[in-house]
């Protein structure tokens, strides 16, 4: 078990936890809204997502982020998941993001989607 996401303290009065796939889903969503530079010890930690909302309509801003979520993910979490694919769609003031991965550990292939 892993520590939960958001971190939240659970019935008991103790951390909640999280089972292994929760987790890595967690990890993928800290990535992808992280800003770089809001973490000090990783200052190129995060994609910064939602600066990228207001080019939502642009074909071009969809496959600059696609390509970015893309990276920002082998480079964070490579050695955890392995990612299929990216999909961006952008509507209006929204952008969605769906990551397509496998997590190596066990070979299982997941799919997560995160709107912003």
């Amino acid at each position: 078990m892993q520590v939960g996401f958001p971190y939240r303290i659970d019935r008991a009065g103790r951390t909640a936890q999280a089972g292994r796939e929760a987790h890595i889903r967690a990890m993928i969503e800290q990535v992808l809204f992280t800003v770089p530079g809001e973490r000090v010890n990783r200052p190129d930690f995060g994609t910064g997502l939602r600066q990228y909302l207001f080019g939502a309509g642009s074909d071009e801003t969809l496959t600059a982020v696609q390509f970015l979520v893309q990276g920002a993910l082998q480079q964070w979490l490579g050695d955890l998941i392995e990612v299929y694919g990216v999909e961006v769609r952008g509507e209006e003031s929204t952008m969605t993001v769906t990551v397509r991965y496998q997590l190596r550990e066990t070979g299982q292939p997941l799919v997560a989607e995160f709107r912003a």
